[in-house]
């Protein structure tokens, strides 16, 4: 494998496995800390909190990590797609596909719609209880989803560099 190639694909297999990583531990912690944490409070405390979580994680460096490192498994996957036969190229194929399905699309298909759902609740209404209930076991679980395909990701994009 030429030498450019070979630097093409450990870059990129490193931002990303970085990237991961980063994704990976932020929503693992939001898993076990912060949603566990909101669920020992009232509900309408736990719903106003998670309110405003949902508005503050709207920032440039959440969402330079979180996007960012979707660009970069799009890259990963059609550069491991042009570069088939090359050593490397499936893993980074395996990690952007677990980045991209397990955590960006995951994210899009049911935690963003679960946080706009709660956007629109009044926190102290009865009703808010049981979408609360709900909510803190749904969005919970989707959520351990994208921490382990990130961190599956990141593990895939790591063993992209050592073959």
């Amino acid at each position: 494998m030429p030498i450019a190639s070979e630097t093409l694909l450990f870059g990129l297999a490193l931002v990303a496995s970085l990237g991961c990583g980063v994704n990976a531990g932020f929503f693992f912690a939001f898993s076990v800390v912060v949603m566990r944490a909101l669920a020992e409070r009232p509900a309408p405390e736990g719903i106003s909190t998670m309110q405003a979580i949902n508005v503050v994680v709207l920032n440039r460096w959440f969402l330079g990590a979180f996007f960012g490192t979707a660009l970069i498994s799009i890259a990963a996957l059609v550069v491991a797609a042009g570069r088939w036969s090359e050593r490397g190229s499936a893993w980074l194929l395996a990690g952007a596909l677990l980045y991209l399905v397990g955590t960006l699309l995951v994210t899009m298909l049911f935690n963003v719609p679960r946080n706009e759902s709660l956007k629109r609740l009044s926190p102290g209404a009865v009703e808010s209880q049981a979408y609360w209930n709900d909510y803190l076991a749904s969005w919970t679980a989707w959520n351990h989803v994208r921490a382990g395909a990130a961190l599956l990701a990141a593990a895939c994009f790591g063993m992209a560099m050592n073959v």
